[in-house]
């Protein structure tokens, strides 16, 4: 693998993986800026999302004298605005995540209490369990659910 291969694949959704120093206390100050960068970035992307969809569906809005032509745009909108519509919750668990890490009470599971890790954090940074108390809650989960 050569050395700019190396690069592309370490660095993730555009940002480079933490590395932490040997003593380092978890979820220090500078592991906290890691992540809210991270946090702040990833709002960012989904509000720009959010204001290419008002702007498309302004551009695209149409009166089509065709019922199917009109049906396709509504249902084009409605998919549109429903994708909208999880981003905003998103967006509200990234606050949430943000908060949380600004009263440095982030990075801990809310079950256990322990350690969620600084690798699961970057691929899921608003997760709030550890892959153990997760994986509990997804089973148990789907006992309830069938």
């Amino acid at each position: 693998m050569s050395t700019n291969e190396k690069q592309q694949n370490s660095t993730i959704s555009g940002f480079e993986p933490y590395v932490q120093t040997k003593g380092e206390e978890y979820m220090g100050e500078p592991m906290r800026k890691h992540f809210t960068k991270i946090l702040q970035k990833w709002k960012q992307d989904l509000m720009q999302e959010v204001d290419r969809t008002v702007d498309h569906m302004k551009d695209e809005a149409a009166n089509f004298p065709d019922p199917a032509d009109r049906a396709s745009q509504e249902e084009e909108f409605s998919l549109e605005l429903r994708a909208r519509d999880r981003e905003r919750k998103l967006i509200k668990k990234i606050d949430k995540t943000l908060q949380l890490i600004e009263d440095e009470e982030y990075g801990w599971c809310e079950s256990c209490g322990i350690e969620i890790g600084v690798r699961r954090l970057e691929a899921r940074p608003t997760a709030d369990m550890c892959v153990d108390c997760k994986t509990l809650a997804e089973i148990k989960e789907k006992q309830v659910g069938k």
